[in-house]
């Protein structure tokens, strides 16, 4: 397929650039800075050679998020923007941008929010998952009640915030002691932010606030197949939820929850989370610089999907939810016109 949007695609800043270096072997570290660094070069051949018309790009991980100190996190989030801003404005119709944000301080995040969307042109943010404050031993999640003018203020902007995983913190983590192999991608990212949106959704937020729009990469984090007994727990027991949303948690994560495909390049999983939450709720990606363009597109241009199905997930959703002003393009050698007939 070709013009395909993706939407979960990193890049660094020097300041926070060796956030990113535990996350592959060192022989493999000089490549991954490379990619990490470069926007205008070897990404951009990589989208060409791939069928990938643009990229929305974001920070790596967890940078600003990881800043304990809010005002240097708001210092490192403004450079990281500025950088960002400079670098979509020399081809606007190949990259757009999200915004990182000093979740630290709600109000310092909501200033930055504003500046990225009404100054800079922004799409919509992306944040790294909880973010510490104090003596960075303590993790702050955005389902608190500081938090919900924050969310206000993203409501009333109208475009998405996308939630993406971050390691739990040291303190957090006794039950990885002793198999590091599960840290990071292989579980603990996915196992980290599942829970954070189980929060957001648990804690009334969307109640007061109907409109939010919740990103979830890596086709849901693993949500999409456990939102029945999340829901449930044991069937048989009568027992009203203990949370405080008024609905159903499933009824959020099909109202107010998109996903994408970044970092999981399987069919069978992408049809799950179709049947759970349907194909105009999902959205391409790939995670570069950490997974491939060539595997996430080889892939998503196979998956036993119909061809509707793939313009929406590859190009349309993308262009709705973004409100993009792109044209034409082609799935299977037909036009997005012919293709949805």
């Amino acid at each position: 397929m070709q013009g395909k949007i993706a939407l979960e695609e990193h890049f660094a800043i020097p300041d926070t650039l060796m956030d990113s270096a535990g996350f592959v072997p060192d022989s493999y570290w000089p490549e991954l800075k490379d990619r990490l660094l470069d926007i205008q070069d070897k990404r951009l051949a990589q989208m060409d050679r791939h069928g990938v018309e643009m990229m929305i790009l974001s920070l790596n991980a967890p940078a600003v998020q990881a800043i304990p100190d809010a005002a240097r996190a708001n210092e490192i989030a403004i450079r990281a923007n500025d950088f960002l801003a400079e670098q979509v404005a020399k081809r606007p119709s190949r990259f757009q941008a999200f915004a990182a944000l000093p979740m630290q301080d709600p109000d310092l995040a909501i200033k930055e929010l504003q500046r990225c969307i009404n100054t800079l042109g922004f799409r919509g943010a992306l944040v790294n998952g909880f973010s510490q404050i104090g003596d960075g031993k303590r993790p702050v999640y955005y389902d608190l009640p500081q938090y919900w003018p924050f969310w206000a203020a993203v409501e009333q902007i109208g475009l998405p915030f996308y939630l993406h995983p971050r390691n739990p913190l040291p303190e957090d983590c006794a039950i990885y002691e002793g198999h590091p192999w599960l840290m990071g991608p292989t579980w603990a990212f996915g196992q980290e932010t599942a829970v954070h949106a189980l929060r957001l959704m648990g804690s009334g937020l969307f109640d007061a606030h109907p409109k939010l729009k919740i990103i979830l990469g890596h086709m849901g984090e693993g949500l999409p197949y456990s939102m029945w007994r999340v829901d449930h727990r044991n069937g048989w027991v009568k027992a009203p939820p203990k949370h405080k949303a008024k609905k159903k948690i499933c009824d959020y994560f099909n109202a107010n929850f998109f996903l994408t495909t970044s970092g999981n390049f399987r069919t069978q999983t992408l049809i799950d989370s179709i049947l759970e939450i349907g194909a105009d709720r999902i959205l391409f990606s790939v995670d570069w610089p950490f997974e491939n363009v060539d595997h996430a597109s080889d892939w998503f241009n196979s998956a036993s999907i119909s061809e509707n199905d793939r313009l929406k997930i590859g190009r349309r959703n993308a262009i709705d939810l973004f409100k993009l002003d792109l044209g034409e393009t082609t799935v299977a050698g037909q036009s997005i016109h012919q293709a949805a007939e």
